[in-house]
Protein backbone atom coordinates (compact mmCIF):
# COMPACT_ATOMS: atom_id res chain seq x y z
CA UNK A 1 0.00 0.00 0.00
CA UNK A 2 1.21 3.24 -0.49
CA UNK A 3 1.63 6.38 1.83
CA UNK A 4 0.09 9.46 1.81
CA UNK A 5 0.46 13.08 3.91
CA UNK A 6 -2.04 14.27 6.04
CA UNK A 7 -0.28 17.16 7.30
CA UNK A 8 1.57 15.34 9.62
CA UNK A 9 3.78 12.21 9.14
CA UNK A 10 3.05 9.86 5.75
CA UNK A 11 1.02 7.26 7.15
CA UNK A 12 -0.82 3.83 5.63
CA UNK A 13 -4.20 4.81 4.06
CA UNK A 14 -7.12 3.87 7.36
CA UNK A 15 -4.34 3.23 9.58
CA UNK A 16 -5.40 4.81 12.78
CA UNK A 17 -3.41 5.81 16.26
CA UNK A 18 -4.13 4.33 19.10
CA UNK A 19 -4.82 6.62 22.48
CA UNK A 20 -4.93 5.06 25.45
CA UNK A 21 -5.84 6.28 28.34
CA UNK A 22 -5.89 5.81 32.65
CA UNK A 23 -8.50 7.72 33.52
CA UNK A 24 -7.80 7.70 37.30
CA UNK A 25 -3.92 8.04 36.78
CA UNK A 26 -2.81 10.82 38.77
CA UNK A 27 -5.88 11.08 40.51
CA UNK A 28 -7.78 12.12 37.59
CA UNK A 29 -4.96 13.62 35.80
CA UNK A 30 -5.61 11.39 33.10
CA UNK A 31 -8.81 12.03 32.41
CA UNK A 32 -7.86 15.70 32.25
CA UNK A 33 -4.78 15.22 29.90
CA UNK A 34 -6.53 12.45 28.07
CA UNK A 35 -9.72 15.19 26.79
CA UNK A 36 -6.45 17.20 25.98
CA UNK A 37 -5.41 14.76 23.84
CA UNK A 38 -7.97 13.59 21.74
CA UNK A 39 -8.76 17.37 21.23
CA UNK A 40 -4.96 18.33 19.60
CA UNK A 41 -5.73 14.57 17.84
CA UNK A 42 -8.99 16.19 16.46
CA UNK A 43 -7.96 19.96 15.73
CA UNK A 44 -4.64 18.27 13.35
CA UNK A 45 -7.47 15.88 11.39
CA UNK A 46 -5.32 12.46 12.68
CA UNK A 47 -7.60 9.59 13.12
CA UNK A 48 -7.72 8.02 16.32
CA UNK A 49 -9.35 5.29 18.05
CA UNK A 50 -9.68 5.62 21.69
CA UNK A 51 -8.83 3.03 23.97
CA UNK A 52 -9.78 3.46 27.63
CA UNK A 53 -10.96 2.08 30.92
CA UNK A 54 -10.00 1.35 34.72
CA UNK A 55 -9.04 -2.49 34.29
CA UNK A 56 -5.55 -2.91 33.30
CA UNK A 57 -6.69 -6.58 31.70
CA UNK A 58 -9.59 -4.73 29.61
CA UNK A 59 -7.76 -2.42 28.43
CA UNK A 60 -4.64 -4.51 27.41
CA UNK A 61 -7.10 -7.05 25.82
CA UNK A 62 -8.25 -4.04 23.54
CA UNK A 63 -5.37 -2.72 22.55
CA UNK A 64 -3.99 -5.80 21.23
CA UNK A 65 -7.31 -6.61 19.30
CA UNK A 66 -7.01 -3.00 17.81
CA UNK A 67 -3.37 -3.17 16.59
CA UNK A 68 -3.76 -6.94 15.03
CA UNK A 69 -5.88 -5.11 12.90
CA UNK A 70 -4.51 -1.67 12.40
CA UNK A 71 -0.73 -3.33 11.69
CA UNK A 72 -0.11 0.51 9.93
CA UNK A 73 -0.96 1.78 13.17
CA UNK A 74 1.48 4.93 13.41
CA UNK A 75 1.82 5.18 17.08
CA UNK A 76 0.14 4.32 20.38
CA UNK A 77 -0.33 7.16 22.69
CA UNK A 78 -0.72 6.39 26.49
CA UNK A 79 -1.95 8.83 28.65
CA UNK A 80 -1.36 7.79 32.60
CA UNK A 81 1.58 6.98 34.39
CA UNK A 82 4.32 4.42 34.10
CA UNK A 83 2.09 1.73 34.99
CA UNK A 84 0.17 2.32 31.71
CA UNK A 85 3.66 2.52 29.95
CA UNK A 86 4.45 -0.51 31.05
CA UNK A 87 1.43 -2.52 30.29
CA UNK A 88 1.23 -0.85 26.85
CA UNK A 89 4.55 -1.67 26.58
CA UNK A 90 3.43 -5.28 26.48
CA UNK A 91 1.35 -5.13 23.29
CA UNK A 92 3.47 -2.77 21.19
CA UNK A 93 6.81 -3.87 21.16
CA UNK A 94 6.21 -7.78 19.99
CA UNK A 95 4.05 -6.09 16.82
CA UNK A 96 7.52 -3.33 16.48
CA UNK A 97 4.58 -0.45 16.82
CA UNK A 98 5.83 3.08 18.24
CA UNK A 99 4.67 4.48 21.76
CA UNK A 100 4.49 7.84 23.52
CA UNK A 101 3.99 8.72 26.86
CA UNK A 102 1.93 11.48 27.64
CA UNK A 103 2.84 12.01 31.24
CA UNK A 104 -0.30 12.08 33.50
CA UNK A 105 0.61 9.67 36.55
CA UNK A 106 2.18 10.59 40.14
CA UNK A 107 5.88 9.47 38.98
CA UNK A 108 6.14 9.72 35.37
CA UNK A 109 9.90 8.38 35.35
CA UNK A 110 9.51 7.13 31.74
CA UNK A 111 9.03 10.40 30.86
CA UNK A 112 11.84 11.89 32.68
CA UNK A 113 14.31 9.43 31.20
CA UNK A 114 12.60 10.63 27.25
CA UNK A 115 13.89 14.03 28.47
CA UNK A 116 10.21 15.44 27.89
CA UNK A 117 9.20 18.23 30.25
CA UNK A 118 6.03 16.90 32.58
CA UNK A 119 3.98 20.44 31.74
CA UNK A 120 4.48 20.75 27.73
CA UNK A 121 2.30 18.33 26.24
CA UNK A 122 1.75 19.80 22.75
CA UNK A 123 5.19 20.31 21.69
CA UNK A 124 5.66 16.38 22.88
CA UNK A 125 2.32 15.71 20.69
CA UNK A 126 4.03 18.06 18.05
CA UNK A 127 7.04 16.24 17.60
CA UNK A 128 5.04 12.66 17.85
CA UNK A 129 2.64 13.87 14.64
CA UNK A 130 5.72 14.87 12.61
CA UNK A 131 8.81 12.97 13.13
CA UNK A 132 9.52 9.34 13.01
CA UNK A 133 10.12 7.66 15.95
CA UNK A 134 13.47 6.26 17.35
CA UNK A 135 14.58 3.33 18.51
CA UNK A 136 15.66 3.17 22.81
CA UNK A 137 16.64 -0.03 24.82
CA UNK A 138 14.34 -1.63 26.83
CA UNK A 139 14.25 -4.18 30.00
CA UNK A 140 13.31 -7.78 29.42
CA UNK A 141 12.67 -9.78 33.18
CA UNK A 142 11.36 -13.14 33.15
CA UNK A 143 8.75 -12.53 29.55
CA UNK A 144 7.75 -8.88 30.78
CA UNK A 145 9.13 -5.91 29.06
CA UNK A 146 9.78 -2.65 31.26
CA UNK A 147 11.15 1.06 30.42
CA UNK A 148 12.91 2.38 33.96
CA UNK A 149 14.27 0.88 36.68
CA UNK A 150 13.45 -3.37 37.88
CA UNK A 151 14.38 -3.15 41.88
CA UNK A 152 13.61 -5.24 44.93
CA UNK A 153 14.90 -4.29 48.29
CA UNK A 154 12.83 -1.63 50.55
CA UNK A 155 11.41 0.47 47.88
CA UNK A 156 9.63 -3.12 46.90
CA UNK A 157 8.45 -3.25 50.10
CA UNK A 158 7.55 0.17 50.60
CA UNK A 159 5.06 -0.65 47.27
CA UNK A 160 3.94 -3.86 48.90
CA UNK A 161 3.33 -1.70 51.87
CA UNK A 162 1.57 0.84 50.00
CA UNK A 163 -0.74 -1.30 47.72
CA UNK A 164 -2.31 -2.44 51.14
CA UNK A 165 -3.48 1.78 52.23
CA UNK A 166 -6.54 3.16 51.15
CA UNK A 167 -5.47 6.63 52.45
CA UNK A 168 -3.59 8.85 51.74
CA UNK A 169 -3.48 8.84 47.53
CA UNK A 170 -1.29 9.74 45.25
CA UNK A 171 2.83 10.02 46.15
CA UNK A 172 1.69 10.92 49.95
CA UNK A 173 0.70 6.84 50.06
CA UNK A 174 4.35 6.08 49.40
CA UNK A 175 5.76 8.47 51.99
CA UNK A 176 3.40 6.80 54.60
CA UNK A 177 4.37 3.48 53.46
CA UNK A 178 8.20 4.80 53.83
CA UNK A 179 7.32 5.83 57.87
CA UNK A 180 5.93 2.83 58.24
CA UNK A 181 8.66 -0.10 56.81
CA UNK A 182 11.77 1.80 57.77
CA UNK A 183 11.09 0.98 61.50
CA UNK A 184 10.91 -2.51 60.82
CA UNK A 185 13.21 -2.69 57.92
CA UNK A 186 16.40 -5.13 57.58
CA UNK A 187 18.56 -5.68 54.92
CA UNK A 188 17.83 -9.20 52.85
CA UNK A 189 20.75 -11.36 51.51
CA UNK A 190 21.04 -11.52 47.62
CA UNK A 191 22.99 -13.39 45.00
CA UNK A 192 23.38 -11.15 41.86
CA UNK A 193 25.18 -12.76 38.64
CA UNK A 194 26.04 -10.17 36.29
CA UNK A 195 28.03 -9.83 33.33
CA UNK A 196 31.55 -10.83 34.32
CA UNK A 197 31.07 -11.28 37.80
CA UNK A 198 29.14 -13.25 40.54
CA UNK A 199 27.85 -11.02 44.01
CA UNK A 200 26.87 -12.52 47.38
CA UNK A 201 25.78 -9.73 50.06
CA UNK A 202 23.65 -8.05 52.43
CA UNK A 203 21.43 -5.45 51.25
CA UNK A 204 19.00 -2.93 51.29
CA UNK A 205 17.86 -1.98 47.86
CA UNK A 206 19.28 -3.20 44.28
CA UNK A 207 17.95 -1.40 41.56
CA UNK A 208 18.43 -2.09 37.83
CA UNK A 209 18.28 0.46 35.45
CA UNK A 210 17.39 1.22 31.83
CA UNK A 211 15.97 4.45 32.72
CA UNK A 212 17.69 6.90 35.60
CA UNK A 213 14.77 7.22 37.87
CA UNK A 214 11.67 5.31 39.47
CA UNK A 215 9.18 6.66 42.41
CA UNK A 216 8.98 10.43 40.50
CA UNK A 217 12.09 11.41 40.13
CA UNK A 218 14.28 9.61 42.28
CA UNK A 219 17.61 9.78 40.36
CA UNK A 220 18.61 6.00 41.68
CA UNK A 221 20.46 5.01 38.26
CA UNK A 222 21.41 8.80 37.35
CA UNK A 223 23.78 7.61 34.81
CA UNK A 224 21.79 5.36 33.31
CA UNK A 225 20.97 5.64 29.57
CA UNK A 226 18.16 4.45 27.06
CA UNK A 227 20.61 3.64 23.97
CA UNK A 228 23.98 2.35 25.27
CA UNK A 229 23.02 -1.55 25.45
CA UNK A 230 23.10 -1.92 29.60
CA UNK A 231 21.60 -2.19 32.51
CA UNK A 232 23.39 0.30 35.33
CA UNK A 233 23.00 -2.04 38.26
CA UNK A 234 22.94 0.07 41.90
CA UNK A 235 23.46 -1.33 45.11
CA UNK A 236 22.61 -0.02 48.49
CA UNK A 237 24.90 -1.91 50.84
CA UNK A 238 23.13 -2.26 54.63
CA UNK A 239 23.71 1.12 56.80
CA UNK A 240 21.77 2.66 59.92
CA UNK A 241 17.85 4.13 60.22
CA UNK A 242 19.79 6.94 60.41
CA UNK A 243 21.98 6.96 57.88
CA UNK A 244 19.47 6.11 55.33
CA UNK A 245 17.55 9.07 56.23
CA UNK A 246 19.98 11.26 55.48
CA UNK A 247 21.26 9.96 52.54
CA UNK A 248 17.78 9.39 51.06
CA UNK A 249 17.30 12.95 50.35
CA UNK A 250 20.51 12.97 47.76
CA UNK A 251 18.59 10.56 45.63
CA UNK A 252 16.66 13.08 43.42
CA UNK A 253 20.18 15.00 42.58
CA UNK A 254 21.66 10.96 41.96
CA UNK A 255 23.99 12.28 44.40
CA UNK A 256 23.67 8.81 46.59
CA UNK A 257 26.34 7.49 44.35
CA UNK A 258 28.79 8.94 46.00
CA UNK A 259 28.06 7.29 49.62
CA UNK A 260 31.03 4.68 50.59
CA UNK A 261 27.85 1.99 50.87
CA UNK A 262 26.67 2.78 47.07
CA UNK A 263 28.04 0.47 44.44
CA UNK A 264 27.43 0.92 40.28
CA UNK A 265 27.87 -1.55 38.04
CA UNK A 266 27.03 -2.10 34.20
CA UNK A 267 25.58 -5.11 32.93
CA UNK A 268 23.40 -6.56 29.59
CA UNK A 269 22.19 -9.37 31.60
CA UNK A 270 21.54 -9.30 35.77
CA UNK A 271 20.06 -12.32 37.72
CA UNK A 272 18.47 -11.56 41.32
CA UNK A 273 17.82 -14.45 43.81
CA UNK A 274 16.81 -13.20 47.75
CA UNK A 275 13.77 -13.75 49.48
CA UNK A 276 12.47 -10.70 48.12
CA UNK A 277 9.89 -9.42 45.85
CA UNK A 278 10.47 -7.12 42.31
CA UNK A 279 8.84 -4.37 41.15
CA UNK A 280 9.47 -2.85 37.42
CA UNK A 281 8.17 0.61 36.42
CA UNK A 282 6.30 0.28 39.64
CA UNK A 283 4.06 -2.35 38.52
CA UNK A 284 4.66 -6.14 40.91
CA UNK A 285 7.04 -8.79 39.19
CA UNK A 286 6.69 -11.23 41.56
CA UNK A 287 9.03 -13.07 43.95
CA UNK A 288 12.64 -13.23 43.25
CA UNK A 289 14.47 -15.33 41.89
CA UNK A 290 14.44 -12.88 38.59
CA UNK A 291 16.18 -13.11 35.23
CA UNK A 292 16.17 -9.52 33.14
CA UNK A 293 18.14 -8.39 30.49
CA UNK A 294 19.03 -4.86 28.08
CA UNK A 295 17.38 -5.54 24.89
CA UNK A 296 19.37 -2.79 22.32
CA UNK A 297 16.81 -0.73 20.34
CA UNK A 298 13.61 -2.82 21.81
CA UNK A 299 11.23 0.18 21.23
CA UNK A 300 10.01 2.63 19.39
CA UNK A 301 9.69 5.72 20.83
CA UNK A 302 10.17 9.66 20.61
CA UNK A 303 12.64 11.10 22.47
CA UNK A 304 13.66 14.67 23.08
Amino acid sequence: MTSVEIGRIPIVPDSRWAIVINPTSGQGKGAVIGKNVVGYFSKHDLDYQLITGISATNVLTDLRNFLQKNLGCPGVICVGGDGLAHLVLQAVVPLNIAFAVIPAGTGNDFVRALNWPLDDIESELDCVTTTPAQPIDLGLVDGEWFGAVLSSGFDSTVNEKANTLKWPRGRAKYNVAIALELPVFRPSHFEIVLDDRSITTEAMLIAVGNGSSYGGGMRVCPDASLTDGVFDVMVLNPISKLEFIKVFPTVYSGMHVNHPEVNIFRSKKVRINSDAVAYADGERIGALPISAECVPRAGLTWRK
